[in-house]
Formats: C-alpha cells, sequence, structure tokens
C-alpha cells in the first residue's frame, strides 16, 4: 500500500487556503507536490513551514505562499506554455508543470539546474524543458509564451521578457520599486500593449544578467 498524504502537507494547504489562495487547481498543485525533495536535507524539518529557506549558490526556495499566490496570479491552465526565469530548486517549476501544458526554465546556476532536473524525473514530470544561462534574455527559440514568471528581482520592468509574451500573455515578476521589490503584473494587450497591476510586496535574490555559472 502507498502512504497517504504527507499530514503536513495538508496542514500546509489548508493554511494557504486560509490566507487567502482561493484557486482550487493551484491547491491541488500545491498539495500533489512535496516540498520537502526541493529543499536542502538540513532543512527538511522546516519543508512545509510557510517560509522561504536556503538552498545551494546562495539562492532561496520561496515561501509557499508566495508560490502559490504567484502561480495564481499567473491564472494558468493546460493550455499554457509557460517560461520560468530563475529554476532555483525546480519547486515552482513543479507545481506549474501540474497546471501548464509546457514549463521553459531557465536557471544560471549549473548545479540548481542539475539538482532540479533530477527532481523532476524522480516525480516524472516529463512537460518541463530545463536550459542553463542568462535567464534576462529568456527564450527567444520558443517565444511567444502564454504566461512568463521571473523568481528573481528585477532592476526595472523586464521588457526584454515582455517581448516574448504574446498577445492575451500575462507575466508575473517581482520588480524593484524604491526600497522594496513589488510583485508586478503585466499584461499584453490584443494591441500589443501592455498593461500593470502591482499586487503586493516581495524579497527576492536578484535577477543578475549575463552567462551560466558553474556552481
Amino acid at each position: 500500500m502507498s502512504a497517504g498524504p504527507d499530514t503536513r502537507l495538508i496542514q500546509l494547504v489548508m493554511a494557504l487556503r486560509s490566507a487567502g489562495i482561493s484557486d482550487k487547481r493551484v491547491l491541488a498543485a500545491i498539495e500533489r507536490t512535496p516540498r520537502a525533495l526541493f529543499v536542502p536535507e538540513g532543512f527538511s524539518d522546516q519543508a512545509y513551514e510557510n517560509r522561504a529557506l536556503p538552498i545551494d549558490c546562495g539562492q532561496t526556495i520561496s515561501q509557499p505562499f508566495v508560490v502559490a499566490a504567484m502561480t495564481e496570479a499567473l491564472q494558468v491552465d493546460d493550455r499554457c506554455k509557460v517560461l520560468e526565469i530563475g529554476t532555483g530548486s525546480g519547486y515552482q517549476a513543479a507545481v506549474l508543470a501540474r497546471l501548464a501544458r509546457r514549463v521553459y526554465t531557465i536557471e544560471r546556476y549549473r548545479t540548481l539546474a542539475r539538482e532540479a532536473g533530477e527532481r523532476f524525473g524522480a516525480l516524472r514530470l516529463t512537460t518541463i524543458v530545463q536550459r542553463t544561462g542568462d535567464g534576462t534574455i529568456g527564450w527567444p527559440e520558443q517565444a511567444p509564451f502564454d504566461r512568463i514568471m521571473v523568481t528573481a528581482g528585477a532592476s526595472e520592468r523586464p521588457d526584454g521578457l515582455l517581448d516574448q509574451l504574446k498577445s492575451g500573455g500575462i507575466c508575473v515578476a517581482p520588480v524593484q520599486n524604491g526600497a522594496v521589490q513589488t510583485l508586478m503584473r503585466y499584461r499584453r494587450g490584443e494591441d500589443g500593449a501592455i498593461s500593470e497591476e502591482a499586487l503586493f510586496d516581495v524579497r527576492f535574490v536578484p535577477l543578475v544578467p549575463g552567462e551560466a555559472k558553474a556552481l
């Protein structure tokens, strides 16, 4: 017999619902994605707490509420081709893969990309396509995308990425706003114009341009 769902995971989903996450598909995706698989072994006892945790290469895995809220804001469905900037541990991409048709994810650090790929394999998430490289330039060969999620803080509006968004598409990205980062939701209208909406303040590691790192 297979083990039932982790009680801590069920409690996390209930906490997210209480915190205002209302999209049942997003909550189901969180429930089907064991966060313990994505955190370092030394932090496994904190895997289902609603907090960010450190991972390799000086990066972090976002707190579950932020993952759920960003996913909900992106309005993903099973027809969507999604670009994610910043694979990190792979947790956000794994959640998106439960909802989207295909997820393209870019990571700057080879160590993180390799470890994330192993986790995707363990979970049999075959709709995730990975690349190691400069996330600030996106993935032009696969553009345009229905949805784009940026999981690192941009210093300004990420117009280079927005150029890879389809008409009717949505991008969610943390952007520096004075002393804080604000999660922004951008939409490309049918006329090509970009509208923007501020959602809430967040804290992410910075989005850094440049070639992939061997770390």
